[in-house]
């Protein structure tokens, strides 16, 4: 089964997928949304080939990797083995890392400074390669989490698309742990609306359904479909 970006997957998919797949298709239809609406990215990081297969063997097309050295490891001899398979990069981006990034992923989620942004658009100029690019807010504008503050959002996003000429597809957020992720889910919204975005980026596998009714076009699910990961990853 060839998979689109957002085709939902078989019910017999393996490992933790059919369940994920259930899920998001309960979640669409609460929110009275497309299934199609709701591109499913399953994150592979920590995980060997091995471990990816069985899911891309299942029709899975989309993954994300939280970095750039992991990804270039492992993802290169899986792509040309299957094509069509899209990778996304979900973790913080450096900018000595932005020629790698731009040649490996077909969309990068972590936009959020004016470093990252000069770095990416030479590459991509250079490269002819456009990935989908997402602004990463920091909603709960924790210190030690990376994004661009919501207060800053509109300013960044204006720089970005007049001083760089990136063109942003949308928004990522992440929220607190310890609070409740839907105010979260809705600021990034609101945002993004306001800036004509219309893609999000939002929910992992606890809270991926939240995400999906307070908007997300984009949710990234990983231990949900792999299980828990047992090698350490800081």
């Amino acid at each position: 089964m060839t998979q689109s970006p957002t085709t939902p997957l078989p019910a017999d998919s393996p490992h933790g997928l059919a369940a994920v797949e259930r899920e998001i298709a309960h979640a669409c239809k609460e929110a009275r949304r497309d299934r199609m609406s709701v591109t499913l990215i399953a994150v592979s990081k920590t995980f060997a080939a091995d471990a990816i297969l069985p899911i891309i063997g299942a029709g899975q097309r989309v993954f994300g990797e939280n970095r750039v050295q992991e990804a270039k490891g492992k993802w290169p001899a899986l792509t040309q083995a299957h094509p069509g398979l899209q990778l996304h990069l979900i973790g913080p981006l450096q900018s000595n890392k932005a020629k790698e990034a731009v040649a490996l992923f077909d969309a990068i989620h972590s936009v959020d400074r004016a470093s990252i942004c000069e770095a990416l658009a030479k590459e991509i100029k250079n490269q002819g390669k456009h990935p989908e690019l997402f602004v990463q807010i920091n909603t709960g504008e924790e210190p030690q989490k990376a994004g661009v503050a919501p207060q800053d959002a509109d300013t960044f996003i204006a720089a970005c698309r007049d001083t760089y000429g990136l063109q942003i597809s949308g928004l990522m957020c992440i929220p607190p742990v310890d609070q409740a992720p839907a105010p979260h889910f809705a600021l990034c919204a609101k945002i993004a609306a306001r800036n004509g975005l219309t893609n999000l980026s939002m929910g992992m596998s606890a809270d991926f359904a939240v995400a999906i009714q307070m908007g997300a076009t984009h949710v990234r699910v990983g231990s949900a479909i792999f299980g828990t990961r047992t090698v350490p990853h800081n």
